[in-house]
């Protein structure tokens, strides 16, 4: 009884920290705000120190930190979140309206995701058996992050066949697109989960009983959909906290005027009353939908989820012969080795936007520069750059894992941040620039590694041989170096280096909505950025980059299946897994 109040007080102090946080923005920012206001505002005034004094008299800012919280705290149930620095309008109007348009979009995705978790699904629902090709489809469309999506559907659908609107908000046609890249791969996430679930509840004797007195196959399958609901709906809720981070990019790319889009906007403009507010409203929408999606489990099983009776179902797993993810590293080796002697820099005004020829096998980018060199260079610094996240993430969830009751309220909270609204809060601190994604990722990475590494020291200790070598006078710090270390940190290293694309994409991610890297970089992220306004000239110049992240994306996704399939430790994967299934196989990003 003493743990569980320690740890419910451990969580409400971590809330009341990151709240605390966010309303101490405007203090802990390193930039100074009145200077952002003055430019906003009159950006050929002088900026002397008197001017600058009377903005901050002007915003509240000498007013020092408590009295600033208090402010801003007492504000907010009288639905005052302050005014604007730039536009000087108030911030809670703006806001309940991107609100409005982003819940909307989120709902058609959420449709959208049960619609393609459904058709992927079908079969094994009609015959109880898995079907390998959705299994193939499903990996493709998981494989590709919602801002890659996002770019591909507004190039090749929106722009090139014309076949729906690619920009703006003005109609239930604008919706689709924006729908389809948040929806399709939060649906193949869970048609995969889905799809492994099945085939066990089948198995199970009550299906086999059912099934032997003549029962419907419809109604078998009704109640072997409703056996797996209680395992999805706690990563629905972290499906939701994705989608939450990848609305961010969609609504930036579609022009979509949502809350995703108004607070990377007020970031990048160190708007920071509207982004406190914005990033208030993120963090509340992700924290009450995991709240209702675990409520809804409890009320799904009732009892059983809560005593523990309810055993976890089997998955079964056809032997692997295949190994794509073989082939998705040697053709990414094979971009990188070609690209790496050309130079990524090199200007040739004669030769814009030319298509891919002998020359330019991956064409030209709108300063004559060859795509090629630039996608195998930045292949270079954004992957040494996933490669010290990955390191410094495995430290910090080694060390974080070994205390289980400090880490564990710890991994659900920052499970609830996304990498782009950890990014937001990076740049209004710090403001956007090359360390700006790293910071951002390396908070969220070590979480899973954490979780993995308390899942396995709590199996570990429970084993005969640890208790033998206690009873013969081993101490803790001989038990952790000899026994526990060795055995928790193979599978734990062999875990950070399985979710190393998942980290690159992450940074991707945040290069492309430009708090990352500046021109004339060549992130991957920031090469799909500045080559989006000439998608109708030259789509390859978007489509390239587009094709070698989905190349990655397909790399994390296969290579952490075919990991998962040779686990050295297979129950505490399982229990990883079933914490956080959509960060165990992607990233981070989303």
């Amino acid at each position: 009884m003493r743990s569980t109040v320690g740890t419910l007080l451990w969580r409400v102090a971590l809330g009341a920290l990151l709240v605390c946080g966010i309303g101490l923005l405007p203090w802990l920012s390193h930039t100074d705000p009145a200077r952002t206001v003055l430019k906003a505002r009159s950006a050929d005034r002088d900026p002397s120190p008197e001017v600058l004094a009377d903005i901050r008299a002007q915003l509240g800012l000498d007013v020092g930190p408590l009295r600033l919280l208090g402010q801003w705290l007492g504000g907010l149930p009288r639905g005052d979140a302050g005014r604007s620095w730039i536009s000087g309008a108030e911030v809670m109007p703006g806001l309940l309206q991107a609100l409005g348009i982003s819940l909307l979009l989120m709902a058609v995705a959420l449709l959208v995701a049960g619609c393609t978790a459904a058709l992927l699904c079908a079969r094994t629902l009609r015959t109880g058996a898995p079907r390998r090709t959705a299994g193939s489809v499903s990996a493709v469309l998981a494989a590709l992050p919602e801002f890659l999506t996002a770019s591909v559907l507004a190039t090749v659908v929106g722009v090139q066949l014309g076949w729906l609107p690619a920009l703006g908000w003005y109609g239930p046609r604008w919706t689709v697109l924006p729908a389809l890249a948040l929806g399709l791969p939060a649906g193949a996430v869970l048609g995969r989960l889905l799809g492994d679930l099945l085939p066990g509840a089948f198995a199970e004797p009550w299906a086999l009983a059912a099934a032997a007195r003549g029962l419907p196959r419809r109604s078998i399958a009704r109640q072997a959909l409703r056996r797996c609901l209680p395992g999805l709906l706690p990563n629905l809720g972290l499906f939701v906290v994705g989608l939450t981070g990848g609305s961010v990019a969609v609504e930036q790319i579609f022009d979509i005027p949502g809350l995703g889009r108004t607070t990377l906007q007020a970031a990048l403009a160190q708007d920071l009353p509207v982004l406190q507010a914005g990033t208030l409203a993120l963090v509340l929408l992700a924290a009450v939908t995991t709240g209702v999606t675990r409520l809804a489990a409890r009320r799904l099983v009732g009892p059983a989820l809560r005593d523990g009776a309810l055993s976890s179902l089997h998955r079964p797993r056809p032997p692997v012969r295949r190994r794509p993810h073989l082939l998705y590293g040697v053709t990414l080796f094979a971009v990188v080795a070609l690209g790496l002697p050309r130079d990524p820099l090199a200007l040739d005004t004669t030769t814009r936007l030319q298509p891919p020829s002998l020359s330019h096998p991956f064409g030209t980018d709108a300063l004559g520069r060859d795509m090629l060199a630039r996608v195998a260079h930045g292949a270079l610094d954004t992957l040494a750059l996933a490669l010290g996240i990955s390191a410094a993430a495995l430290l910090a969830g080694v060390v974080l894992g070994l205390l289980p009751r400090f880490s564990g309220p710890l991994v659900d909270t920052v499970n609830a941040l996304p990498p782009v609204l950890a990014a937001l809060l990076v740049t209004a601190v710090w403001g956007s620039g090359p360390l700006t994604p790293a910071l951002a990722v390396t908070a969220v990475a070590w979480a899973p590694l954490a979780a993995h590494t308390s899942a396995l020291l709590r199996q570990e200790r429970a084993t005969l041989h640890l208790t033998a070598t206690r009873a013969l006078g081993a101490g803790p710090w001989h038990v952790l170096r000899h026994e526990l270390l060795p055995a928790v940190l193979p599978p734990v290293v062999h875990h950070a280096l399985l979710r190393l694309p998942g980290v690159a994409l992450a940074l991707a991610s945040l290069g492309f909505l430009g708090l990352g890297a500046q021109p004339p970089s060549p992130e991957w992220g920031l090469l799909l950025a500045e080559n989006q306004p000439y998608a109708e000239r030259a789509p390859w110049a978007v489509l390239a980059p587009a094709a070698v992240l989905a190349l990655l994306g397909a790399l994390a996704v296969t290579a952490a299946g075919w990991g998962r399939r040779r686990p050295r430790d297979r129950k505490a994967e399982e229990s990883v897994s079933q914490r956080s299934p959509r960060t165990s196989e992607l990233v981070a990003s989303r």
